[in-house]
């Protein structure tokens, strides 16, 4: 299969969702680490791939592409040898999209507009961020009621990233014990869900990159 360019940090949850992604559909990544402390990303030919500089960002035979859950949904539609990943039945994919969009604007977005915020950019935070990532964790729970996965009964693209923000909390301590659903999902996944052990080692590389 053909490698495609991955431009990533090791530590960002985002570019752990496409590592655990390509993992999972057997897809050759040929990772290229990008220093953003030292600008890498600002550079004219790092923009020209992707005019808004962020990672992880694919570039797939000449086509970049950028947003982890838009790459892991290109990957699953045009790699997937099925589509157990990312199911073509229109109701099973409208689940999947909404745990994904869930991830991107509540459970990932309170984890930096607290934990990003005050270890690595050094700001205050309001204690009502901190109260959103119970909420958030509460819905999860509800999402996961009866089901051992996150979007049906079977390990999807919502599951991979999922766990990547969920494993970047428990890096940075926070305790979801008590949320049953999503303590036993995290386990299982743990034990299951390919790549695990590079998303871990990215997590605590986050870890150290805050502070913690």
């Amino acid at each position: 299969m053909q490698k495609m360019d991955f431009y990533y940090v090791p530590a960002s949850p985002p570019c752990r969702a496409v590592l655990l992604a390509a993992k999972a559909l057997g897809v050759n990544l040929n990772k290229k680490l990008l220093n953003l402390f030292a600008g890498e990303h600002l550079k004219p030919e790092f923009l020209k791939l992707n005019p808004q500089h962020t990672v992880p960002t694919l570039v797939d035979n000449g086509f970049s592409i950028w947003e982890s859950r838009v790459i892991t949904v290109y990957l699953a539609e045009k790699y997937g040898r099925n589509d157990s990943l990312y199911p073509k039945n229109p109701k099973k994919r409208a689940v999947i999209n909404q745990r994904l969009f869930f991830d991107l604007s509540t459970i990932y977005q309170a984890f930096i507009d607290t934990y990003v915020k005050q270890y690595l950019f050094k700001q205050p935070v309001d204690a009502e961020k901190y109260k959103a990532i119970d909420t958030a964790f509460e819905l999860l729970d509800t999402f996961l009621e009866g089901q051992n996965y996150a979007a049906g009964d079977s390990y999807t693209l919502a599951d991979i990233s999922l766990l990547a923000t969920v494993s970047s909390y428990e890096a940075v301590n926070y305790d979801f014990s008590k949320y049953i659903n999503v303590a036993r999902w995290y386990e299982n996944l743990k034990k299951s869900a390919p790549g695990w052990e590079e998303n871990w080692a990215g997590c605590l590389e986050y870890k150290n990159l805050l502070g913690l």
